[in-house]
């Protein structure tokens, strides 16, 4: 009921307004999904070129992006009917 969260910070805790904690969590889970994006794409280019240096064929499907949230709520809604 109150308007204040603890937040954790290292080996500290911290309260703040719950709307400045929720912020806070958004802007940095949406840095970590950024970093892991760019980190799998990094991947992508680097798997390629061991497999070119090891001179195996490209792995087919390997580009493959994984369906956003969106578009699985819209396939559910298809699926079910």
């Amino acid at each position: 009921p109150t308007d204040s969260a603890m937040v954790c910070f290292g080996s500290m805790f911290v309260e703040l307004p719950k709307a400045q904690a929720q912020a806070m969590l958004r802007h940095d889970q949406e840095q970590l999904d950024e970093e892991i994006n760019n980190l799998r794409k990094e991947l992508r280019v680097k798997v390629n070129r061991l497999y070119e240096a090891q001179g195996k064929p490209e792995l087919k499907g390997f580009n493959l992006n994984p369906m956003s949230a969106e578009e699985m709520k819209l396939i559910n809604r298809i699926v079910e009917g």
